[in-house]
């Protein structure tokens, strides 16, 4: 089996999906993700999407390393040079 297919289909989050806990985390995670969502959709407009969903994706995996998301996003727009990565 391939195991990339196996990392994905094998979550450990894969619960009871109607518990408190895991409303709680879906809440939370999409609340600390909705202003980069929204940050990307504006960035769209001024670049392509391709440009706008790498952002968003480095901001999120900066963030889930524990970087604040304004310290994200400066981080990643400093890696722009002509709004090229």
């Amino acid at each position: 089996m391939n195991s990339t297919f196996y990392q994905w289909s094998a979550s450990p989050f894969q619960m009871n999906r109607n518990s408190y806990r895991d409303q709680q985390l879906k809440t939370y995670t999409l609340s600390m993700l909705a202003p980069v969502v929204q940050y990307g959709l504006w960035e769209a407009q001024f670049t392509s999407y391709h440009h706008a969903m790498t952002e968003i994706a480095a901001i999120s995996y900066l963030m889930g390393r524990g970087y604040d998301p304004q310290t994200a996003r400066r981080i990643v727009e400093s890696w722009e040079v002509n709004e090229v990565f």
